[in-house]
């Protein structure tokens, strides 16, 4: 048991990574149930007492038979129940990017490694720190060696860190007398982005500053803006050849530079006092949308963004790089104090791995990473009916 617990631990450690071996208390909590009475249940205790009692009372055979059954149901059902939670696994699929406002969908897979026996009426609840569980998947019959998928579905409420820390495994089988459950540990981390409204952008806006604007002139570009003689060191692949053949002498076209704005929006993360107030942070999170909202309509248009919070942080997005730099930022970023050096970086599950303990790890003010939370289309933020 202690080889098959040490191979279980250097499965998960990564290539490179020091050998992560659990604690005993952990081990051993794989083993804790949890068991609680169901109102039918309270109702079967209370007759088998009460036959018990009356038993007692009267000497009478037929009664300690009926009690003697009654026990027995008691008995099975805890039998079957462990039965059903034993050698049980279960995994999660986050989605790859999550909104406020936007419904998304989470995947649940329970796993039977019995070889024989299934598993029936199994209850999983997604555990998420700091919240209540309020989602529930259902699952009546899990074959031996087989799975199981199903998912639920949230909308978020609000922008952040969503931390999924475990499941709670529960069944009421076979006679729903009581509700044995146990927890299985599986972290998960998902950021909710701001939620993002279709804004107009006018020429001029408040707290909006234009810059690196461009002019048309000649380039590399798409647009053509004419023809004229072809000159020593022009590329062959530009010259026109109908004009050409008409006028006896190559003739090349000549092209624009492409036009793309840099444009910076601020946002004020400051406040004043040890704690901010509630209405300052209405204002916050109004202003952090109002940015999301902006900076998606300039990714549509074609502009690159660039987002600058008065603590020293910023981040960048290009149309060709996406939204996520720039969403990702707004998700994570929160009201401080003024003189802090900005917020710190948050270190995801699924960003690289940690650097060994040998190595003093590094605190960052750049919330953002050097690379995109997932790969995926740059067009997120976008809805089906704003495309």
């Amino acid at each position: 048991m202690t080889q098959k617990a040490s191979q279980t631990s250097a499965d998960r450690a990564g290539p490179g990574q020091p050998l992560r071996r659990e604690p005993p208390k952990r081990a051993r909590s794989r083993w804790q149930r949890r068991l609680k009475a169901t109102r039918e249940g309270r109702y079967f205790i209370a007759i088998t007492f009460g036959v018990g009692f009356v038993g007692i009372l009267t000497a009478n055979n037929l009664l300690y038979v009926l009690l003697g059954m009654l026990l027995s149901l008691i008995i099975v059902s805890g039998v079957l129940s462990e039965a059903s939670l034993r050698h049980v696994r279960v995994t999660r699929r986050l989605p790859q990017r999550a909104q406020v406002g936007r419904p998304h969908l989470v995947e649940i897979e329970v796993f039977n490694d019995k070889k024989r026996m299934p598993s029936y009426a199994i209850e999983i609840e997604d555990l998420r720190a700091g919240q209540p569980a309020d989602k529930r998947c259902f699952f009546l019959k899990v074959a031996p060696g087989s799975s199981q998928v199903a998912a639920y579905r949230r909308t978020p409420a609000r922008r952040g860190l969503d931390r999924y820390v475990a499941f709670r495994v529960a069944t009421r089988f076979p006679f729903g007398f009581f509700e044995k459950s146990r927890e299985i540990e599986l972290e998960g981390d998902l950021v909710i982005y701001p939620a993002v409204d279709p804004v107009r952008l006018p020429m001029g806006q408040d707290g909006m500053a234009r810059e690196g604007m461009e002019v048309a002139r000649r380039g590399s570009g798409d647009e053509i803006l004419g023809l004229r003689p072809m000159r020593e060191g022009d590329d062959p692949r530009d010259i026109y050849w109908k004009r050409s053949a008409r006028w006896g002498s190559a003739v090349v076209r000549e092209r624009a530079r492409e036009v793309r704005a840099q444009v910076t929006l601020r946002l004020d993360n400051v406040h004043a006092g040890e704690a901010p107030e509630g209405y300052e942070l209405e204002r916050f999170e109004r202003r952090v949308r109002e940015v999301a909202s902006f900076a998606v309509a300039h990714l549509r248009r074609g502009d690159r963004v660039r987002v600058e919070a008065t603590s020293g942080t910023s981040a960048a997005s290009s149309p060709a790089s996406g939204a996520d730099a720039v969403l990702r930022f707004l998700a994570l970023i929160d009201l401080e104090r003024p003189g802090d050096s900005g917020a710190p970086h948050v270190r995801l599950l699924s960003d690289s791995p940690p650097e060994p303990p040998s190595t003093p790890r590094r605190v960052t003010s750049d919330p953002v990473p050097s690379r995109p939370l997932v790969v995926a289309p740059s067009g997120f933020g976008l809805g089906e009916d704003e495309r």
